[in-house]
Formats: structure tokens, C-alpha cells, sequence
């Protein structure tokens, strides 16, 4: 069934309008009188909906039913990543919003590479929002991850402290395992840090520890920084039976 995700202020309790890029979906979609589809408010309300009219950049709906959306996960997990190069966060935006998360927060760390300005910041983030949008609708997801760029690390770590599970992974750690950080408690939310390229300084390590941060391993080998926060992710759904 064809999936829309709306705004809540163009939501109606009967009746509802697909207007803009929505529309130009559902032309090309051929959906016609009768058709059924979903209408999402991107906050994890469904609504059942079948079309009542088409005209030119417009389509007409009749709500039917409103639910909430099942495919969200037990767990609400947020992503930091690090600033990195070229499209890499763009490809974790996407396939973290596949696999649940609920948002994603990019950051500067020492070792980063780039270090966009605050102009090309908006612009990126502009774009990476509309990226999570497509990728919630694509995998039917009931809300649309929140894409956040904090200005320093230390705004990272005090605010992934506040997860009731919040993870830093360093590829020099050889005891702590990411497993046994999440059997050490039952969790409702998480919070998963990865660094950049270069991974993060000694130094960086230490400051997340002081902040409440549980510093892990992802395993005996080197993860790209583009794979380690989708590895974590996967490895929590999954212990959170979401797999």
C-alpha cells in the first residue's frame, strides 16, 4: 500500500489533501478513485485512507481509520557519528533509518576531516533530513528521524549521556564488549558514538568515560566509520528482539 508522510497540521480527522512532491508521487504512482493508501504524520500515527479525487497537483482523501504505527522499535536508539568525508554520513542516514533508529546526531571530533561552516551545515542538513524522509517512507517507518549537528564533542557526550544505555566505541578497547553493555540492564533508550575516520584521540576516550559513556569494542577488526554505527545499531535491534 502506498505510504505518505504529512504534516500534522494538513492532518484532518475525515478528510485530507496530498499536495506538492506527495502528489507528484501519486501521479506517478497511477493511483486512482478507490485506491487505498496510508497517510503517516511522521510522529507515529497511521491513517488509513482511499482516494476520493485526483486533479492536476492535488489528490483528494477520505480517512477511514487512524492507529498507531507498528513498525517502530521497543527501543530508541540514537546514533553519533562523527563528521565525516564525502557522502558517508548520507549513506548512515539512510540505512540507520531502515533499521530503527530514532535519530542521528553528527558532531565534530578532533580527528575530523571535515568541518563544514555553519552555511554549508544548513544546507547539508537540509538535505540529510529529506534523506531520512525517504528513507522512513520507504521502509514504512511511523516517524522520521531527527537529523541534529551539535556545534562541539563535548555537546555530543553530555547529551548522549542522558540514554539510559550510552555507548562509545574505540577500537583500542579489548575488554568490554558491546554485548555485555547491553545485558547489563533492560534499556528504553540508547545512545551509540562512533568516531571519524581516524577514530577518536586517547584524550576524547577519557572525556566520554567521565561523562557516563560505556566504552566498548565492536570487535577484532577495524571498522570503516561509515559501517561501525549500522554494526552497533543491528547488534541492538537484534538483542532487542526487533530482528
Amino acid at each position: 500500500m502506498p505510504r505518505f508522510f504529512v504534516s500534522k497540521n494538513e492532518i484532518h480527522d475525515s478528510f485530507m489533501v496530498l499536495t506538492g512532491e506527495n502528489a507528484a508521487h501519486a501521479k506517478v504512482l497511477r493511483l486512482k478513485n478507490g485506491d487505498e493508501v496510508t497517510v503517516c504524520d511522521g510522529e507515529g500515527s497511521d491513517y488509513r485512507c482511499t482516494v476520493s479525487d485526483t486533479a492536476p497537483g492535488q489528490i483528494s482523501l477520505v480517512v477511514h481509520a487512524v492507529c498507531a504505527a507498528q513498525s517502530e522499535a521497543a527501543v530508541s536508539c540514537s546514533i553519533y557519528m562523527a563528521f565525516a568525508k564525502s557522502d558517508k554520513f548520507e549513506h548512515v542516514i539512510q540505512k540507520a533509518t531502515e533499521l530503527g533508529a530514532s535519530e542521528l546526531i553528527s558532531f565534530p571530533s578532533a580527528r575530523c576531516v571535515s568541518r563544514p561552516d555553519e552555511k554549508s551545515l544548513l544546507k547539508k542538513l537540509e538535505r540529510w533530513q529529506k534523506i531520512a524522509a525517504s528513507a522512513a517512507e520507504q521502509s514504512r517507518r511511523g516517524v522520521i528521524p531527527r537529523v541534529i549537528a551539535l556545534s562541539s564533542y563535548s555537546e555530543a557526550l553530555e547529551r548522549a549521556a542522558k540514554a539510559d544505555l550510552a555507548v562509545c566505541f574505540y577500537e583500542n578497547e579489548n575488554h568490554r564488549t558491546f554485548r555485555s553493555a547491553i545485558e547489563a540492564a533492560p534499556i528504553r533508550s540508547a545512545a551509540l558514538l562512533t568516531g571519524p575516520e581516524g577514530g577518536f584521540e586517547p584524550e576524547e576516550v577519557r572525556q566520554a568515560e567521565e561523562a557516563g559513556l560505556a566504552i566498548c569494542t565492536l570487535g577484532k577488526r577495524i571498522l570503516r566509520c561509515e559501517t561501525a554505527p549500522l554494526c552497533a545499531l543491528s547488534a541492538l535491534m537484534y538483542a532487542a528482539g526487533e530482528f
